[in-house]
C-alpha cells in the first residue's frame, strides 16, 4: 500500500499570531499536528518543539518497526517533547505555562496504524463512506460528554469547549493515550487541530471530506470551511490518503 498527502494550516480570521504546527513525513508514514497554547507566543514555541522533535528522530531501521514498537516509538517521542517543554518553561519565565496538544499519526507499511495522542486535535478515518473519530478529546465536555450530560455538538459549542484536562508542557509527566488499528485501500485520514473541528459539526465535517477530490483541495476545503463558519482558531490540517497503487511512491 502507498499514500499520498497534503497538509497546511491557516491562521484564522480572529487570532493574531498561529500557535499551531504540523510534521508530515511521507516516506516514514508519520503525520503529526500540534496546537500550542500559552501566550507571548509561548504557544507556539511549545507546538513547534513538537515538530522538532518528530524531524530529529534517528532514521527508520531497514526494516518497519512492529505494531508494539511503533507505540513505544510514538510514547517515548512524546514523553520526550513533554519533557523539553517543562525544562524550556522552567528555564524562561516568560514562557511558563506554555503547552500544546499532539496528535500524532504513523502508518506501517504491513497494513497498521499507530496513533499517540494528547489533547483535543483530533484524528479520524474515512472508510466507505463512514467517517469515524479515532481518537478521544482530553478535555472538560468530553469528560461531560462521557458521563452523558451532554451530547457531542453540545460539547462543541460549550463556551469551556476547549479547555484542556491534559497536554504537553504542563506537568513532569503526562498520560499519553496510544491506539492501534489496521488500513486499506481507500480509506481517508484527517488530522486536525480543534480551530477545524470547534467550528465545523462532525456531520459537516463528514460531507466534506467524503468529496472525490485529491488531497491537496480537500486541505483546502476544510481550512475554508473553518473560516466561513467563523474561523476563531488557527486550522490545521494534515490529509491522507491510502491507494493499492504499488507504483505511485509515498510522496
Amino acid at each position: 500500500m502507498r499514500w499520498h498527502h497534503a497538509a497546511g494550516t491557516d491562521i484564522g480570521r480572529v487570532r493574531k499570531q498561529n500557535e499551531d504546527a504540523y510534521f508530515a513525513d511521507a516516506g516514514a508514514g508519520t503525520f503529526v499536528v500540534a496546537d500550542g497554547m500559552g501566550g507571548h507566543a509561548a504557544g507556539e514555541v511549545a507546538s513547534r518543539m513538537v515538530k522538532e522533535h518528530f524531524s530529529s528522530r534517528p532514521a527508520e531501521p531497514e526494516e518497519a518497526p512492529t505494531v508494539g514498537e511503533a507505540r513505544d516509538l510514538l510514547r517515548r517521542t512524546i514523553a520526550g517533547v513533554n519533557q523539553a517543554i517543562v525544562s524550556d518553561s522552567r528555564d524562561n519565565p516568560a514562557r511558563s505555562g506554555m503547552g500544546t496538544t499532539a496528535t500524532a499519526l504513523l502508518l506501517l507499511p504491513e497494513g497498521s496504524y499507530v496513533i499517540g495522542h494528547v489533547g483535543d486535535s483530533r484524528a479520524y478515518v474515512l472508510r466507505d463512506g463512514e467517517l469515524s473519530r479515532l481518537t478521544e478529546d482530553h478535555t472538560y465536555v468530553q469528560q461531560l460528554v462521557n458521563r452523558g450530560r451532554l451530547t457531542d455538538e453540545q460539547a462543541r459549542l460549550h463556551p469551556r469547549s476547549s479547555l484542556l484536562t491534559r497536554a504537553l508542557g504542563t506537568e513532569e509527566s503526562v498520560e499519553i493515550d496510544l491506539y492501534d488499528g489496521s488500513f486499506q485501500p481507500g480509506d481517508r485520514f484527517v488530522i486536525a487541530s480543534d480551530g477545524l473541528t470547534g467550528m465545523i459539526s462532525e456531520e459537516k465535517l463528514g460531507s466534506v471530506v467524503r468529496l472525490r477530490v485529491e488531497p491537496e483541495e480537500m486541505v483546502g476545503r476544510l481550512i475554508e470551511a473553518a473560516n466561513q463558519a467563523g474561523g476563531s482558531d488557527n486550522i490545521t490540517v494534515i490529509v491522507v490518503d491510502v491507494s493499492a497503487n504499488e507504483d505511485r511512491p509515498a510522496d
